[in-house]
């Protein structure tokens, strides 16, 4: 008979446990979503891929059961911005640069959340890592397959809108609970819907781009952001926030895997670099917690 203690132990660990899976999950959707670019552009694999899953969620769900006062609109209408403008900018950001940059760029978003909230000094000194990580990313040398620099800028913009999906996502969380995901790619689709429409074309119809796109949407946004919120409401914002942190290097062994992705050595020490900034906060606030 199992103690009390390990059936606490383990519910401590599902919503961690539920940011990793969502993690793994995102990168390898990623896959799928690289075999779309060519037929149908990125703008329209996003809207696709979130208009998808918000039906499969809507059904899962039965989110026509559910009443939305107008007095609630603004908890979901920046969580479900935020959503469908950071998946815009990050699909066409790995539409120029490579999977496991993209993901380290974006992380400041995160990252620099994580710093605010803090109020220790020593978060500076791993504020300053991350930045060196990031310009080791950006294409200042002399290389033979550069980072495009507009991919940055769209990863960068990506970070931003996270940061705030982070936020907003404790409210709607609150005010929606489990609904709040799908409302949630609901207002992301209806968002991005301008940007995405004018490249659907006759390719939308052939069977390989249906396939791809379910299995985009069910891979990349209805499981893991179910698990995200599922995450978000049982565990402090920072803590979501630095969680997240093996995002950059989850991505770059992906993408070498999935997608024939080598990095350069400046590329992979500027992962790491991220990647360390980001636990060397977690583990510094959590000891002087203790």
């Amino acid at each position: 008979m199992r103690s009390p203690l390990s059936r606490q132990t383990q519910t401590e660990l599902l919503p961690p446990g539920a940011v990793v899976l969502a993690m793994i999950s995102i990168t390898t959707g990623v896959s799928f979503a690289r075999t779309l670019f060519p037929l149908i552009g990125s703008s329209a694999t996003t809207v696709l891929r979130l208009g998808l899953a918000s039906i499969i969620l809507s059904i899962i769900m039965r989110i026509w059961r559910i009443r939305i006062p107008l007095r609630t609109l603004p908890a979901i209408l920046p969580y479900g911005m935020s959503l469908g403008i950071m998946n815009l900018l990050f699909y066409m950001a790995i539409s120029r640069i490579p999977l496991g940059v993209a993901l380290a760029v974006e992380f400041m978003g995160p990252l620099a959340l994580a710093v605010s909230f803090s109020r220790n000094k020593s978060d500076f000194l791993w504020t300053g890592l991350a930045v060196i990580g990031l310009f080791l990313l950006l294409p200042l040398r002399h290389d033979p397959h550069p980072v495009d620099p507009t991919g940055m800028l769209f990863a960068l913009g990506a970070g931003v809108c996270w940061a705030i999906y982070i936020l907003a996502g404790k409210k709607a969380g609150a005010a929606f609970g489990t609904y709040a995901p799908t409302l949630g790619m609901i207002t992301g689709t209806l968002t991005i819907l301008p940007f995405g429409i004018t490249q659907f074309g006759s390719q939308l119809l052939h069977p390989h781009v249906i396939w791809d796109a379910v299995a985009l949407a069910a891979l990349s946004s209805a499981f893991p952001y179910s698990l995200e919120m599922y995450a978000l409401r049982r565990l402090p914002t920072k803590t979501f926030s630095v969680l997240t942190s093996g995002e950059p290097a989850v991505g770059a062994i992906m993408g070498m895997f999935l997608l024939g992705e080598h990095l350069p050595l400046p590329d992979w020490l500027g992962i790491a670099a991220i990647v360390t900034a980001s636990l060397g906060t977690t583990l510094m606030n959590r000891r002087k917690a203790i």
